[in-house]
């Protein structure tokens, strides 16, 4: 529940002595412990929403319980999964300070420190830093713009009206 900055510094000692400095996985297993507060807070309610009637009606209908999550709550939260999704793909899309604290070789770095790197090293032309920049974007706009409805829709709840 508290941001990155200030877990990095116990973050980078414990991702070095684990051995995953300058590997993908010591950026991937602290992207997904920070990213899942985020889902807790937003699946809990989303799923409370879900009305008991439901499940008894399932139940009369012969439907187990594992049946009833199957058939029942897994469509009804495809909203809230869908959402928490696409929340953690756009964070970790511009995750920039875990990256730049455990890969040092430039072959495995994120976008977001490519651009840095590339801005660096073309500081001089501007035009192409803009340009890098704009197509580095393209790809998180076209998902969040793909998906806006979702988004909205994951928050209001499982069950209309």
């Amino acid at each position: 529940m508290f941001p990155m900055t200030v877990a990095i510094t116990p973050l980078y000692i414990l991702i070095k002595n684990l051995g995953m400095m300058n590997s993908l996985a010591g950026i991937i297993i602290p992207g997904i412990a920070f990213a899942l507060p985020q889902t807790v807070i937003i699946l809990v309610p989303f799923l409370r929403a879900i009305p008991k009637e439901l499940e008894e009606a399932a139940s009369l209908d012969g439907c187990g319980r594992m049946g009833f999550f199957w058939r029942v709550v897994v469509p009804l939260s495809a909203p809230g999964v869908v959402t928490t999704g696409i929340l953690t793909f756009v964070g970790s899309w511009n995750s920039y300070m875990l990256p730049l604290f455990i890969l040092t070789d430039r072959s495995k770095y994120t976008l977001p420190l490519g651009v840095q790197a590339f801005a660096s090293e073309h500081s001089v032309n501007t035009a192409q830093v803009l340009a890098f920049t704009s197509l580095s974007m393209i790809p998180a706009l076209v998902v969040f713009s793909l998906f806006e409805r979702r988004i909205v829709g994951g928050l209001t709840g499982a069950v209309k009206g």
